[in-house]
C-alpha cells in the first residue's frame, strides 16, 4: 500500500493517514535496509516511528553496528555527518540537508587552525555538536555527560582549547578547576535562549519540583549558583545531558519536573515516566533546524534516496581519530548532547 499524503502540511491529518504514513515508513525503510534513527529533539511522530531514539552520538554508534546498508537520520546534518564518519561504508540519508546547527556553525575548521596557531601544543577538546571538518582539526571529542572525564584525562600542565559550546565549557571549568582551559564563545542559540529568568520564574510557580537542566543553557550556571546559596535543595536540581535525563526520569519519584533544553526532549521523557509532570522552562525553546525533518521530507528520503550525506575520505579519517579517543577512554557514559 502507498500512503496518500494530503497536502499542504501534516496538521489536518486523521489517525488514519497518520497509520498510513507510519506504515509507509516502515514499509520503505524495510525495502531500502534501511535503520530509521531519531534525535531526542525530532517531532513526537518520526521519534514514534524510528528504530531507535537518543542523542547524536549514541545513535551514530547504533547505526556502526547495524547491520542495515542504510542510516536514515532524523536531525541536523552534522549528526548525519557523524554516521558516516563512524560507518563510512554505509549510505547515509537525511531528510534535510540544509538542517544545520547554530552550534556547529559557531566556529570552522579555518578558525579552529587560526586559534591552535595562537597556542601551540594545546590538546584540542571538541564537543561532538561539530562539523566534521573540526573534529578533524581535534585531538579529542566529547559528549555533555563525558566532558570532565574527557579533560581530566588531559595532563594537568597541558593547555586545553575546548570548543564550540561555551556553557558546556564553563560548567567544566568549573567542575574541573581547571585554569589553563580556553574556551570558544560560541552557543546554541536555543540553549542559550533558556535564561536565568525563565529558570527563576518556573522554580518560583512549582517550589517543589525537580530541575533537570541540560549544560548548554544559558541558566546552567545559574542554577548552580542557586542551590550555592541554599535558594534551591541540591538533591533536586540536576545538570545532565539529554541521555542522563532519560534516566534519571527512570528513577524520579518527583511529581513534577522542570526541563530546561529542547522541548522535543519532553515526549522522550514523559514516555519514561507517565506519573511524573515533566514542564518546559522555556516553552518555546523548539530548535527550527531539528523541525526541518518533517514526515514528508522523512517519506521523501526512503522513497527517492535523499539526501545523501558524504564526507571527505581523509577528512573522515581524522574526525574518526578524534571520536575513537573519546571512546578508548572508557568513560562510564557516552550519551552525547
Amino acid at each position: 500500500m502507498t500512503a496518500t499524503l494530503p497536502a499542504p502540511t501534516t496538521a489536518q491529518w486523521t489517525p488514519e493517514q497518520w497509520q498510513d504514513w507510519r506504515d509507509e515508513v516502515r514499509r520503505l525503510a524495510a525495502e531500502r535496509d534501511a535503520v530509521v534513527l531519531a534525535h531526542n529533539y525530532q517531532a513526537a511522530q518520526i521519534q514514534d516511528v524510528a528504530d531507535h531514539v537518543g542523542d547524536s552520538l549514541a545513535l551514530s554508534r547504533i547505526a556502526a553496528a547495524s547491520t542495515a546498508s542504510t542510516i536514515v537520520f532524523a536531525g541536523v546534518h552534522f549528526m548525519a555527518e557523524t554516521a558516516k564518519i563512524l560507518s563510512p561504508e554505509k549510505t547515509v540519508l537525511v531528510p534535510d540537508a540544509a538542517a544545520g546547527c547554530s552550534l556547529a556553525d559557531t566556529i570552522t575548521a579555518d578558525q579552529l587552525r587560526a586559534w591552535k596557531a595562537e597556542h601551540p601544543g594545546a590538546a584540542v577538546v571538541s564537543y561532538v555538536n561539530t562539523t566534521a571538518e573540526v573534529k578533524a582539526e581535534t585531538d579529542i571529542c566529547c559528549t555533555s555527560s563525558n566532558a570532565v572525564e574527557v579533560v581530566e584525562s588531559i595532563p594537568a600542565d597541558r593547555e586545553v582549547l575546548f570548543l564550540p559550546d561555551q556553557f558546556l565549557g564553563a560548567h567544566v571549568q568549573r567542575v574541573t578547576g581547571r585554569t589553563n582551559m580556553r574556551i570558544w564563545m560560541g552557543e546554541c542559540h536555543v540553549h542559550a535562549g533558556i535564561s536565568p529568568t525563565d529558570l527563576r520564574q518556573s522554580i518560583e510557580d512549582a517550589p517543589d519540583a525537580e530541575v533537570l537542566v541540560h549544560p548548554e543553557c544559558g541558566c546552567a550556571t545559574s542554577a548552580l549558583w542557586m542551590v550555592g546559596q541554599g535558594d534551591l535543595p541540591s538533591d533536586r536540581v540536576h545538570v545532565l545531558s539529554t541521555g542522563a535525563m532519560l534516566d534519571q526520569a527512570r528513577r524520579t519519584t518527583a511529581k513534577r519536573v522542570l526541563v530546561a533544553t529542547e522541548i522535543g526532549m519532553l515526549h522522550q521523557l514523559r514516555q519514561a515516566n507517565p506519573a511524573a509532570a515533566f514542564e518546559a522552562v522555556n516553552p518555546r525553546a523548539e530548535c527550527p533546524y531539528m523541525k526541518m525533518s518533517t514526515p514528508e521530507k522523512l517519506l521523501r528520503a526512503l522513497r527517492e534516496g535523499r539526501d545523501e550525506v558524504t564526507v571527505d575520505p581523509d577528512v573522515a579519517a581524522r574526525a574518526r581519530s578524534a571520536v575513537e579517543a573519546m571512546i578508548a577512554l572508557g568513560t562510564p557514559s557516552l550519551v552525547g548532547e
